[in-house]
């Protein structure tokens, strides 16, 4: 029983401090991979408690190792968005302009009892009021209520037929762009609306800045481009 009892605490103790160093992310953005080392790291951390044929040692090794290697994936993650693209996967849009496509369903092994589930957990009871719907990379629905159907907001303004840049009109961007992340240029999101990258160069000039300065930039619904500079620039 003391034995027990001093690989509990001693499981605990570590499994704690370990937690602390995956960071939130394990819990609040659980991917498919996250869940696999989540269960694995719990695994071998019961296991260490009550089975006394494994060595404390071996245990604490084993632990370990499974949390360093999840803290690398992690740091080349956070580096390299082709990597977060292999292990993450990308969100998937299942409602395209209020029609269900059926085949990214089947891909994603997705039903409509379970769509209409993801549906109803963001208090949407009809597909027909739904615009778009993306399947995020942790499983939750986002999804954008058509026009018509979308609660009044303070600001609304009454609809105008608005040029978005480059000549394109704002109803062909029906929902917010990715253009710059993580500082790069983000080239198969321009190609969709006819967009290049010697554009972004153009309209980060007239921002007055430049790509080594933008962490994130977003193409509106209107046409603008929404800019976020890397905060490294502001630390002295």
């Amino acid at each position: 029983m003391v034995e027990i009892f001093a690989r509990a605490v001693g499981a605990f103790v570590v499994l704690f401090l370990l937690t602390r160093l995956l960071g939130r992310k394990q819990v609040s953005q659980l991917t498919f991979f996250n869940y696999i080392t989540g269960i694995s790291i719990g695994t071998i951390a019961g296991s260490l408690t009550v089975d006394p044929t494994l060595k404390i040692s071996s245990g604490f090794v084993s632990l370990l190792t499974w949390c360093g290697l999840t803290l690398l994936v992690a740091f080349f993650d956070v580096k390299s968005r082709s990597f977060r693209k292999v292990i993450e996967g990308e969100p998937v849009i299942v409602i395209k302009q209020g029609k269900i496509l059926e085949h990214v369903l089947k891909k994603q092994r997705l039903d409509m009892d379970e769509l209409q589930v993801l549906l109803r957990n963001k208090d949407v009871f009809s597909i027909e009021e739904v615009d778009y719907a993306i399947l995020e990379t942790n499983g939750e629905l986002s999804v954008l209520l058509k026009e018509q159907k979308q609660p009044l907001r303070r600001g609304d303004l009454p609809p105008a037929q608005a040029m978005g840049v480059g000549g394109t009109q704002a109803a062909q961007i029906p929902i917010p762009i990715q253009v710059i992340a993580d500082g790069k240029i983000i080239d198969e999101n321009l190609q969709p609306v006819n967009l290049n990258i010697a554009w972004v160069h153009e309209q980060l000039a007239q921002a007055g800045t430049d790509l080594s300065e933008v962490f994130y930039a977003e193409l509106q619904k209107d046409g603008t481009l929404y800019i976020d500079k890397n905060t490294d620039h502001f630390v002295h």
